[in-house]
């Protein structure tokens, strides 16, 4: 484990550069992993919670998940700030097996408690995923950086898409092991996130964020100067980084609000079971293609035309979305068409305002001011599926999508303003 206060010599752009691209690749190949691993155990956890815990309770798996994800981002970006993305990027994969097996030996014993318990630390995926994109900037050239991280958004694709299919053939796999079919495919997540582990812990040197520190020649901050305190105080005293936050937590609140009722309001269509399954089906992959597959272009444009332009475009089509998916009523086209745009909006919250933070915030700080910012937006994101399912059922998802675009209007009156960027690195 390299040591960060230790000194060392200045490294070369050449040597910077070859580090950069074999750091891209690694991500690259354990984002499909994880990403995998992730999609896989998330298809079918709120099922398995049906059958250990009941019906009213099986939307706390996925709530479970989701908040074990923002929770987990903060210890493991002490990690990070003390030795370095790869041991936090590892812990954090690890902590998802422990996760995925403690899911396989609930189901065994029929434990729903370990089971919830489980699927906390099964959020540790999402949070290694999450953190991965920051990694991907750590060395990258500024003219670049956009692009880098979404790079490694789009390995997300793979997963997300791979994921669910995988996961009825998982099941069927171990049958006849004792394993009950729905808890298999955690099984299988829990070998791909200790694989991806692995991969991390043995190829990903040097180190990106100590090589990062030594390029650009910060010491070490004193103890007790780069904790959680001091790196919100940094956030909350940059413009640009406050857009960062603001922008993905908004957008990551907008897109799981309405994403999460979306099928709901597809069954009340009432279409059979098959067919509400089918348009189901399509309208997710559709949304899924609008968070990730076009994120090397959402990329280019950051580095192209700026961070807060992308920001900008990415709330004004979320807004749109909203007014699309919300006037679709039953037409299964519009609210295709609703979904993608809600995915796509998202996408550039995400990537501009991940890359904005990252270079608005010096390397000593900047871990733990990315994992406080994944923990803003994760429990956003909760905070919009919980009250969703609320509103839905007093007023309506017309009223849903309503809601969803007045909430982001703030961030678009703060993107509207211009900030002075203080860049690092």
């Amino acid at each position: 484990m390299e040591n960060p206060t230790v000194a060392s010599a200045t490294p070369s752009p050449a040597r910077v550069a070859t580090v950069q691209r074999r750091t891209l690749g690694l991500l690259f190949t354990t984002q499909t992993l994880g990403g995998v691993g992730v999609a896989i155990g998330l298809s079918v956890g709120a099922l398995l919670a049906v059958e250990l815990a009941g019906v009213g309770v099986s939307g706390l798996a996925t709530s479970a998940a989701v908040v074990g994800a923002a929770l987990l981002a903060v210890p493991v970006t002490w990690v990070m700030r003390q030795y370095g993305r790869r041991p936090g990027l590892a812990a954090a994969y690890l902590v998802a097996a422990v996760g995925g097996a403690a899911v396989v030996v609930a189901a065994v014993i029929g434990a729903p408690l370990l089971l919830f318990v489980g699927l906390f630390l099964f959020g540790g995926g999402t949070t290694a995923g999450n953190l991965a994109r920051y990694t991907a900037v750590d060395l990258a050239p500024p003219a670049h950086r956009g692009r880098h991280l979404s790079l490694v958004v789009w390995a997300t694709t793979v997963g997300a898409v791979a994921g669910p299919n995988l996961a009825p053939a998982a099941g069927r796999l171990l049958d006849g092991y004792g394993i009950p079919t729905l808890a298999a495919p955690f099984l299988f997540s829990a070998v791909l996130f200790g694989l991806a582990a692995l991969v991390l812990l043995a190829l990903l040197r040097p180190d990106p964020l100590q090589l990062a520190r030594r390029m650009h020649g910060e010491p070490p901050s004193p103890a007790g100067k780069v904790g959680v305190r001091p790196a919100w105080a940094a956030v909350v005293a940059q413009p640009a980084a406050r857009l960062g936050v603001a922008a993905m937590a908004v957008g990551h609140l907008v897109m799981v609000a309405v994403m999460a009722m979306t099928p709901v309001h597809i069954l009340d269509a009432g279409h059979d079971d098959a067919h509400t399954l089918r348009i189901v089906g399509v309208v997710l992959s559709v949304h899924i293609a609008g968070m990730f597959a076009f994120a090397p272009v959402t990329g280019w444009l950051t580095d192209r035309y700026g961070r807060r332009r992308v920001i900008l475009g990415g709330i004004g089509v979320l807004l749109a979305a909203c007014a699309v998916a919300g006037t679709a009523g039953h037409h299964s086209a519009q609210l295709t068409v609703g979904l993608f745009l809600l995915g796509l909006g998202w996408s550039g919250t995400m990537v501009a305002g991940s890359t904005l933070l990252s270079e608005s915030v010096g390397d000593d700080l900047r871990p733990s001011a990315q994992g406080l910012s994944d923990l803003v937006m994760g429990l956003a994101g909760a905070a919009g599926g919980a009250l969703s399912g609320l509103v839905v059922a007093w007023a309506g998802y017309p009223t849903l999508a309503l809601l969803a675009a007045i909430a982001a209007v703030p961030s678009l009156a703060l993107a509207l303003r211009p900030v002075r960027e203080r860049l690092y690195g």
